[in-house]
């Protein structure tokens, strides 16, 4: 079923381009040299053509096959903010966040992420248990995935309640020394004090001090 997706990729590819993505991103796996705007235009096609079903379907098989561009498909093709009935769609997300191993594409899926996390919020509770994982992508991705909640003006008391309940991983965080963790809680905490500068000022006066420096200086940017 892959295949004549998978063709259409690699009519596209750019060996130069590939041999720099490898070396940018780190990890060892196929690239073709595709760019984002590149593999999100033959995405958007797709998603036009395909019942949800056959794009849970495609998405997994791409993933599988473990080339960069392909992954990053199969996330995209998970993007909309409304998919009907989703509950297929967020079981494969879920089952990929153990895949992951660089902040690119697990970003990309951790957007997919964020649209059905906001479409039942009660997902938190499938989320949670990553704040525990021994898989330090995994551990991030509980923060990625919740950044809606950082972003609401008029939050009702339900996400408050997911509001302080990721504030609370994140403060679980901070005694962990590896830059992408504190690079996260910092990601966090800067976008949340755009709309709760309250919330983040307690977080640092608590726990500001035991960050590393450059995460604290960035949680803070905007708190003047």
């Amino acid at each position: 079923m892959i295949d004549p997706y998978l063709d259409q990729l690699t009519a596209l590819a750019d060996p130069e381009r590939a041999a720099g993505m490898a070396a940018y991103h780190k990890v060892e796996r196929r690239y073709l040299g595709l760019s984002n705007p590149q593999v999100t235009g033959l995405v958007k096609g797709w998603r036009q053509a395909l019942t949800v079903d056959e794009r849970v379907a495609l998405a997994a098989g791409l993933w599988q096959t473990d080339i960069y561009e392909a992954r990053l498909a199969a996330a995209k093709l998970l993007e909309q903010a409304r998919i009907r009935p989703d509950a297929a769609v967020w079981d494969l997300i879920q089952s990929w966040v153990p895949d992951f191993d660089s902040w690119a594409l697990a970003d990309h899926v951790c957007i997919s992420g964020m649209k059905r996390l906001s479409a039942d919020p009660s997902r938190i509770d499938d989320v949670a248990p990553w704040t525990r994982s021994e898989h330090m992508w995994t551990r991030r991705a509980a923060l990625v995935i919740t950044l809606p909640w950082t972003k609401q003006n008029n939050p009702k008391p339900a996400d408050l309640e997911i509001r302080d309940r990721v504030l609370g991983w994140a403060a679980g965080y901070v005694p962990d020394r590896q830059w992408f963790i504190q690079k996260a809680i910092a990601w966090w905490l800067r976008e949340l004090s755009k709309h709760d500068a309250p919330r983040v000022r307690a977080f640092l006066d608590q726990h500001g001090a035991a960050m590393k420096p450059f995460a604290r200086k960035e949680a803070g940017k905007y708190l003047g």
